[in-house]
C-alpha cells in the first residue's frame, strides 16, 4: 500500500517532477489571462457588437459567478472520475471557449465565455488536490509558483492587450485570441497523464482502498472559516479591479496612469507569491502570515481613503497583501484537509462562497457610490471587509484539519 502513495505508483508520468510542474505552471497560465485580456479592449468588443453597457458589464460578472457555480460541480466530478480527467476536460473547455469567442460572432463571445469560464472554474478547484495527492511534501512550492504563473500572465495579458489590437486589422480579437495557444498546448500536454490515471483508476476499482468517511467541510466551521477568508479577499480584489480607473480619475488622475496603477498592484502580488511560498514552507501555522497579509490590504485601502494623492504607494501595499492571501487561500485547501478528496470537497466549498461574494462585491460597491454620490461610503465598507479579513485570518490559519 505505501508504494500506491507515491507519485511513481499514481503515474510514472507524473513522477518526473518538472513535468509536473510544467502541467501546473501551463494550466496556471490559461485561468486568468482569457479574462484579464478583455477589460482593457472592453470597449472596441462594445462597439463591434453594439452593446450596452450594462451587457458588456456581464462579460466581467459571468465568469465569477461561474467561480461560484462550477467549484462545488468540480470538486465532485474530480472526486468521481478522476482529478486528471477531469482537468482535462476543463482545459478543453477553456480551448473551445477561446476559440468561440473570436470566431462565432456575438453568440459566439457569449458562449465562449460562458465555455471557458466553466473550464477555469473547474480548474481552480481541482488543482490544489491535485498537487496534495501526488507532492504534499512540496505543497508550499508549487502553489506558490501556480500562483505566481497566474499573476504573471494575467498582468501581461491586461498589459497588451491594447498594443495587440493597433498592431493588426484583427484588432480586439488578436488581443483575445492570442490566449488560444497556451489552452491548445494545455490540451495536449494533459495527454500522457490520461492513459495513466485510467490505468489507476481500474487498478483502484478492482482492489479498491478502504478508507475512513471524510466530514464535509459544509459541516464544519473551520470549512468556512476558511472558504470566508477567501471571500474576503477576492471581493476587496476583484473589486478594485473594476472600480479602481473611476476613482482614480476622480482623483486627478489620468485614465492611462490609473491603468499603469493597476499594472502594477496585480504585478506586485508576484514579488508576494514567491515570499509566501518560502514562508509558508517555515511556519508551523499560517496565522501569521493570514493576518499580515489582510493588514497589508486593511493599510492599503485605508490609505487610498485618507491620502489618495500617494495611491500608488496604497496600491503597492495592497497589491502585497492581496499575492500572499491568495497563496494563503490556495494552500490551506490542502493544508485543512486529511487527503486529496478532502482537499478537493473544501476547494469546491470555498471558491463557491468566495468568488459568489466576490461577484456581489464589485456590484454593491457601485450602488453605494451611486446612493451616496461619493467614495467614501463604499471604500470605508471595504476598509471593514479588510478588517473582518484580519479576523478571520487567525482562525483559518490554525493548523488543525477537518474532521
Amino acid at each position: 500500500m505505501a508504494q500506491l502513495q507515491t507519485p511513481s505508483a499514481r503515474a510514472s508520468t507524473a513522477s518526473n517532477s518538472l513535468f509536473f510542474l510544467f502541467i501546473i505552471l501551463l494550466t496556471a497560465a490559461n485561468l486568468r489571462a482569457p479574462i484579464t485580456s478583455t477589460g482593457p479592449i472592453l470597449e472596441d468588443i462594445r462597439a463591434a457588437f453594439g452593446l450596452s453597457a450594462s451587457a458588456a458589464g456581464l462579460l466581467n460578472f459571468i465568469p465569477l459567478m461561474l467561480f461560484a457555480l462550477i467549484a462545488p460541480i468540480a470538486s465532485m466530478l474530480g472526486n468521481r472520475a478522476g482529478l486528471e480527467k477531469s482537468l482535462w476536460v476543463a482545459v478543453c473547455l477553456i480551448m473551445l471557449g477561446s476559440l468561440l469567442r473570436i470566431s462565432a460572432g456575438e453568440p459566439g463571445l457569449w458562449l465562449g465565455t460562458l465555455l471557458l469560464s466553466s473550464g477555469i472554474a473547474a480548474a481552480n478547484v481541482l488543482l490544489p488536490p491535485l498537487i496534495k495527492r501526488d507532492f504534499k511534501h512540496h505543497t508550499a512550492k508549487y502553489i506558490g509558483l501556480y500562483a505566481s504563473t497566474m499573476a504573471i500572465t494575467a498582468s501581461i495579458a491586461s498589459g497588451v492587450a491594447v498594443p495587440l489590437a493597433q498592431i493588426s486589422d484583427a484588432g480586439w480579437h488578436l488581443s483575445v485570441g492570442v490566449w488560444v495557444i497556451p489552452a491548445l498546448v494545455a490540451v495536449f500536454a494533459w495527454l500522457p497523464l490520461l492513459k495513466t490515471a485510467h490505468r489507476q483508476q481500474r487498478q483502484s476499482v478492482a482492489c479498491p482502498a478502504k478508507s475512513a468517511p471524510l466530514k464535509s467541510p459544509w459541516r464544519s466551521a473551520l470549512g468556512w472559516q476558511v472558504s470566508l477568508f477567501m471571500a474576503l479577499q477576492s471581493m476587496v480584489f476583484y473589486t478594485l479591479i473594476d472600480w479602481y480607473t473611476p476613482y482614480a480619475q476622480s482623483q486627478g488622475f489620468s485614465q492611462e496612469n490609473a491603468g499603469w496603477q493597476l499594472f502594477i498592484y496585480q504585478a506586485v502580488s508576484i514579488f508576494a507569491n514567491l515570499a509566501c511560498m518560502s514562508a509558508l514552507k517555515k511556519l508551523k501555522d499560517q496565522r501569521l502570515i493570514g493576518f499580515t497579509a489582510s493588514l497589508a490590504i486593511f493599510i492599503g485601502l485605508a490609505g487610498l481613503l485618507m491620502l489618495p494623492a500617494c495611491a500608488l504607494i496604497w496600491l503597492v501595499i495592497a497589491g502585497l497583501g492581496a499575492g500572499a492571501s491568495m497563496v494563503t487561500c490556495l494552500s490551506l485547501f490542502n493544508l485543512r484537509a486529511t487527503d486529496h478528496r478532502q482537499a478537493a470537497q473544501l476547494s469546491g466549498m470555498a471558491q463557491c462562497v468566495g468568488y459568489g461574494i466576490a461577484a456581489l462585491g464589485p456590484l454593491f460597491f457601485g450602488m453605494l457610490h451611486q446612493a451616496s454620490q461619493s467614495w467614501t461610503l463604499p471604500l470605508s465598507v471595504l476598509l471593514a471587509m479588510s478588517a473582518l479579513q484580519m479576523v478571520l485570518a487567525p482562525l483559518a490559519g490554525r493548523a488543525k484539519h477537518i474532521e
